[in-house]
């Protein structure tokens, strides 16, 4: 009996979040040192990307380049080509459509996160297909944020049209909100899944206690999975978590169990660009 090859497993760490502060965990990273020995840390419990906030001296969300600068350098100091680095472009009710492309334009990151639903309202099909267009040429690996089966119909039209590149893509489910006291299930991933273009890589993150159970579906599903401290500070067990590591190792035990082997940094990047 021949078993199926999955893909390697990519865990990505979100350690910080737009929202949560020192108060809310005080061992969440905010400066460039703490994100690169967070990002360290997480390396070494199995994850191969980290998914980049930062904050100002108040300790407020931004997408200051120069700040984005700061800790990205800081964290390919300390892992290397061992870690790939995502910028968030994420608006947190702060930012225009245009003021995040212009930030992801002037960074260049080695990979972003964009949400459709933040970049590409309704009428601004246009401008959105200029600035992916540019994008690609950048070479910057982009991972789409879409909240719910809608937004999947919605990217897959977007793609038809020829405002997003007709090719395959990297997308995150997204299970559940910000608002307190919202949790997800497992469950809540299905609704993505039975619209989505076969031809594109898929990864997950769930917000709540359940974060560890619903990543564990997404790894026996073929998919991949972002946990950390921006969606949860629980382990499975119910206790607070010491360390955003601590949640990445135990994914990492998930895909030992289940015996799909973790991806390196280089894995995804090549996986995701189309040259595995």
């Amino acid at each position: 009996m021949i078993t199926p090859m999955l893909d390697p497993l990519s865990i990505m760490v979100a350690p910080n979040g737009a929202r949560k502060m020192k108060k809310d965990h005080p061992a969440l990273p905010m400066t460039p040192d703490e994100l690169a020995n967070e990002a360290y840390n997480c390396m070494q419990a199995g994850a191969s990307a980290i998914h980049l906030h930062v904050r100002d001296a108040e300790g407020k969300h931004s997408l200051d380049v120069g700040l984005y600068q700061d800790a990205i350098a800081a964290v390919q100091e300390k892992c290397g080509a061992g870690m790939l680095v995502q910028a968030t472009s994420e608006a947190v009710g702060i930012y225009s459509a245009n003021e995040q492309m212009d930030m992801v334009l002037k960074l260049k990151p080695p990979s972003v996160s964009l949400a459709i639903r933040e970049l590409v309202p309704i009428g601004g099909e246009s401008a959105a297909a200029e600035f992916f267009t540019q994008l690609h040429s950048l070479s910057v690996i982009p991972q789409f944020i879409l909240y719910d089966s809608e937004d999947v119909k919605r990217f897959n039209r977007l793609r038809e049209e020829g405002v997003l590149p007709d090719q395959a893509a990297f997308l995150l489910f997204v299970l559940g909100r910000y608002a307190e006291g919202q949790v997800s299930k497992p469950a809540d991933l299905l609704p993505f899944l039975a619209v989505r273009d076969p031809r594109d890589h898929w990864s997950v993150c769930a917000f709540g206690p359940l974060e560890n159970v619903a990543a564990s579906a997404a790894i026996a599903l073929g998919g991949h999975v972002r946990v950390g401290f921006e969606n949860n500070l629980l382990l499975k067990g119910g206790e607070v978590a010491s360390s955003n590591a601590d949640l990445v190792q135990q994914v990492s035990e998930v895909s030992r169990v289940i015996g799909r082997p973790l991806a390196t940094a280089e894995q995804l990047e090549n996986l995701v660009s189309g040259n595995m």
